[in-house]
């Protein structure tokens, strides 16, 4: 694991490195607070018809220009599944209904942090399709014709995974 923080969040004391809890840890040298490096939870929407799958282009990096699930970071205070609600909303301009858990993922950022991506399956319940705050763009794409340029290798599993299921 890497490091990249040198002070302590609670008191600003310098972090070390020590062997606790099983593991390496960054420890305050000051305060003895111990710095848990935790994934960040993140969700992401699939959502189905009989265009194809929906994906948004990102307006923003990491991977601007690229397509993508809907999807976004859990914000404090919220759960999961208001964040799916929420984020297709931001992007899309879509209201969805949550259709059940597809899977949770290990992914990594591109800032040296882990997430922790939890995929739903999601319908339509209202709502007109329209790119929103952070996206390009919103569209359909037949899961055998995919844009080249997928954001994120989460998101080509997921996309290659469905692919795979539609052909069953």
């Amino acid at each position: 694991m890497e490091f990249d923080y040198e002070f302590c969040p609670k008191c600003g004391g310098r972090l070390f490195v020590k062997f606790t809890e099983g593991r390496d840890r960054q420890v305050c040298s000051a305060c003895s607070f111990i710095f848990y490096h935790n994934p960040i939870p993140a969700v992401a929407m699939i959502v189905m018809t009989e265009r194809g799958i929906l994906l948004v282009r990102r307006k923003f990096e990491p991977c601007q220009g690229d397509w993508s699930l809907p999807a976004g970071f859990v914000e404090w205070g919220e759960g999961p599944e208001e964040t799916a609600v929420r984020e297709a909303k931001e992007e899309t301009n879509l209201d969805i209904k949550l259709q059940g858990l597809y899977g949770v993922y290990r992914a990594r950022g591109e800032r040296n942090y882990e997430i922790l991506l939890v995929v739903y399956r999601a319908e339509i319940a209202g709502g007109e399709l329209q790119a929103g705050d952070d996206a390009i763009e919103a569209r359909y794409f037949k899961l055998t014709e995919l844009p080249d340029n997928i954001a994120f290798r989460v998101h080509r599993q997921i996309l290659a995974q469905l692919a795979q299921e539609a052909q069953v």
